[in-house]
């Protein structure tokens, strides 16, 4: 059954890959505000290339993409940052319901296929879903408060284990493959 016969089930088709030098997440940094510059390449699918036009220009852009090594979601989670267990939408973690991540990275230049982007936060070999332009007027928010996180003295930098795990399925039925291989379905 796809999108079409099933209002809830979403097809999602990844646009490209995203190098990094981070392997795994336990040592990826937690923010692209703590990733020191770490420096990656964003593969572009040869069909997808066109819509790279007109992005040089930004500073920033936003990469969605799907977090394909995190572990199942849990309601309630203990973050990087705290020690205290929180709800999960009120966290950053990537151990979500549906394993959709985003960072806001530095554009470095734009090629024919790829780009080079710095402050990455991703581990290697992610699946990147969307790239959309950061535009300040519309994502920034500087008097915006941040709950639970203004009490955080953390000044942690890398992930640590707690949302790794060896052998990653997902959740269950969530994200199986179809024939061709590059779609990700999601039942709702």
């Amino acid at each position: 059954m796809n999108a079409v016969n099933n209002p809830h089930v979403l097809e999602l088709r990844p646009i490209g890959t995203i190098q990094t030098p981070f392997p795994q997440p336990a040592g990826t940094p937690l923010e692209p505000s703590r990733a020191n510059g770490a420096k990656g390449i964003v593969w572009i699918e040869e069909q997808f290339r066109p819509a790279l036009r007109d992005l040089e220009g930004f500073d920033r852009i936003w990469l969605i993409f799907w977090l394909h090594k995190a572990p199942a979601g849990k309601l309630l989670v203990t973050p990087f940052l705290d020690t205290q267990e929180r709800g999960l939408f009120a966290t950053r973690a990537p151990a979500r319901i549906n394993p959709i991540g985003m960072s806001a990275v530095r554009l470095l230049r734009v090629h024919a296929d790829h780009l080079e982007v710095a402050d990455l936060d991703i581990v290697d070999g992610t699946p990147l879903l969307d790239i959309k332009p950061y535009v300040p007027e519309f994502d920034s928010h500087a008097t915006s408060k941040s709950g639970w996180f203004e009490l955080s003295k953390d000044q942690k930098q890398v992930a640590d284990g707690r949302f790794q795990q060896a052998d990653h399925q997902g959740l269950a039925g969530a994200n199986g493959k179809d024939d061709d291989a590059t779609a990700t379905k999601l039942c709702l």
